[in-house]
């Protein structure tokens, strides 16, 4: 396995499990320095990736050799869950951008004319039951169609490698799995899947986003179902998914 160290700001590595845990014995690496490998949602302490390592003894000079080549610099943070105002906002965003290929789907199925018509009926005070009834089953067809336009917006955009709609990508949050990782096309289709069956009964966004307010990492419905994070941070920002190789098998000293 091989395990990105992360110091200061900064991102060392990849190096060998074995290497990082004789650093850790000889004290070259403190317990409280980070670390990651591929399969993490984001960095941790070393003391807890490798808990039964303990320096012997205080590391003495000699034992530090020249730094290794420094990778780009990489942020150690804790996982940042992007909150329920954040999200709704995002939705919004979205929400506004949906409006426009709904209307031109409206207007090519004949959903304008229905309303023109709907119109005409409140203001020629018919029977309103019946002017709803036929306003309806006039715009049906118009209906679903917006509804399947959502749905492919939403699955594609957040399983592309840009792992978020629009409205995400102007607030700088994306869609993982559990692990942090980018999700694939079928896990966002059952993801959106719950937030369809939610806008068919006309409760979303609260029943998809009021959970944020109160689940641990502030999920939603639909990402409890389909086991998905929405984090702070553009797709840009994880910490890579692939470490390159490095020929570097000396001492750590950052």
């Amino acid at each position: 396995m091989e395990v990105w160290i992360g110091r200061q700001g900064e991102r060392h590595g990849p190096y060998q499990e074995k290497q990082v845990r004789e650093w850790l014995r000889s004290g070259q690496l403190g317990r409280d320095d980070l670390g990651w490998y591929d399969g993490l949602a984001d960095w941790q302490p070393l003391s807890v990736l490798f808990p039964q390592e303990t320096p012997a003894a205080a590391p003495t000079p000699s034992m530090y050799a020249p730094p290794p080549p420094l990778q780009q610099p990489a942020s150690a943070t804790r996982i940042d869950y992007a909150g329920f105002w954040q999200r709704f906002g995002a939705w919004i965003i979205d929400l506004i951008i949906l409006t426009i290929p709904s209307m031109i789907v409206m207007y090519l199925l004949g959903g304008m004319e229905a309303y023109k018509h709907l119109l005409e009926q409140m203001q020629g005070n018919g029977d309103m039951s019946a002017a709803l009834r036929e306003y309806a089953a006039a715009t049906e067809s118009s209906s679903v169609a917006s509804v399947v336009i959502g749905f492919v917006y939403y699955a594609l955009c957040e399983s592309s490698k840009w792992q978020a709609t629009p409205g995400k990508l102007a607030l700088r949050l994306r869609v993982t799995d559990m692990n942090g990782q980018r999700i694939t096309l079928g896990r966002s289709a059952v993801r959106n899947a719950v937030r369809l069956t939610t806008l068919v009964i006309a409760l979303i966004p609260f029943v998809c986003y009021i959970a944020v307010a109160w689940t641990q990492r502030k999920q939603g419905l639909h990402d409890l179902m389909a086991s998905t994070l929405v984090l702070n941070g553009s797709a840009q920002e994880q910490p890579p998914q692939r470490p390159q190789s490095s020929s570097d098998h000396g001492s750590f000293n950052a």
